[in-house]
């Protein structure tokens, strides 16, 4: 049996930027995508506290300490600068290695200048 795990996530994450003119996609700061191990490209699950929407797109590394968190192309219509995220990544794996896995992830406040709280990051 393949089980989707979690693999990374960046919890109240702060939009700083909505952009409907994009092909689409969420630029994220490579920092923060290097501190939760997201990948270039990766795909990602976005829900927005704020709103409850939730969508799926891909992670763009945004310039290190730039604290970006862009909305892109068409699912800028779902949020709005000042949102708060949650932006998920999944991993498929076996029963058993998922039985030990743990994700990363971090907490964010302050518009994204802090990281309040981690779990298995370097």
């Amino acid at each position: 049996m393949v089980l989707e795990i979690l693999k990374s996530k960046l919890l109240r994450a702060t939009t700083t930027e909505v952009c409907v003119d994009y092909e689409g996609s969420l630029a994220i700061d490579s920092n923060l995508m290097k501190l939760v191990g997201l990948l270039p490209h990766e795909k990602i699950l976005v829900g927005n506290i704020n709103t409850g929407a939730r969508f799926e797109t891909y992670a763009i590394e945004a310039p290190a300490g730039s604290l970006t968190i862009s909305i892109r192309g068409a699912a800028a219509h779902l949020g709005n600068v000042g949102d708060l995220l949650v932006i998920m990544s999944f991993a498929q794996m076996s029963e058993d290695e998922a039985k030990t896995w743990i994700p990363r992830t971090a907490t964010l406040s302050d518009s994204n200048k802090k990281v309040i709280k981690t779990q298995n990051t370097l």
